[in-house]
């Protein structure tokens, strides 16, 4: 394990601007344009949105049909809650919000897949992006990001979509520029 003294630093991530795409192993798989038109689509279905139990103390969440066998979710937020930082591994995904507002935290570097704790984060890896009702966003593989309901008195609502479906979730905590991998969770710990 890395102390925060010899982390590893990592610089922003070069961009693509033709964004994530099909891999050459499923071609028929859904895109990143896909999942975010079905999360457009499915933020505006106000019969959906209106039958996600919301609760006032935790998050809430249903499970949805997504396009092209994609892992798809419709969540509510409570004032004040979010999801600390992590990724979706090897998924793109995309997210959309119905109602109130979120924020995403995300970083502009992709993490090494394994062997590391900890990491030293170059200054000007860090984005910001608040999402109200109607916005949404698409993401690559090993987006790193955490999403926030800022309001002290409003929920907020949202469907997520990934593909593949989730084959894992790193979560991470960070102090100033150092983010340590603290937890990797897999489909059967959300059961």
């Amino acid at each position: 394990m890395s102390s925060p003294a010899s982390a590893t630093p990592l610089a922003p991530a070069p961009t693509d601007a033709a964004g994530p795409t099909a891999t050459a192993a499923d071609p028929g798989a859904p895109t990143a344009a896909q999942l975010l038109d079905f999360v457009r689509r499915a933020a505006a279905d106000a019969e959906l949105i209106a039958s996600l139990p919301l609760d006032p103390e935790g998050r809430t969440w249903v499970r949805l049909e997504g396009p092209g066998g994609s892992e798809a979710w419709l969540i509510g937020w409570p004032p004040g809650t979010g999801t600390g930082w992590h990724d979706h591994a090897e998924s793109l995904g995309a997210f959309a919000t119905a109602a109130g507002s979120l924020t995403e935290h995300s970083l502009s570097v992709r993490l090494p897949a394994g062997g590391w704790r900890s990491l030293e984060l170059h200054e000007d890896v860090d984005r910001e992006r608040r999402l109200g009702a109607g916005d949404a966003r698409a993401f690559g593989r090993h987006h790193v990001h955490e999403v926030l309901n800022e309001s002290g008195t409003a929920h907020a609502v949202s469907v997520h979509a990934y593909y593949p479906p989730l084959p894992l979730m790193r979560r991470f905590s960070r102090t100033g520029r150092v983010l340590r991998l603290e937890q990797v969770e897999r489909p059967e710990d959300w059961q």
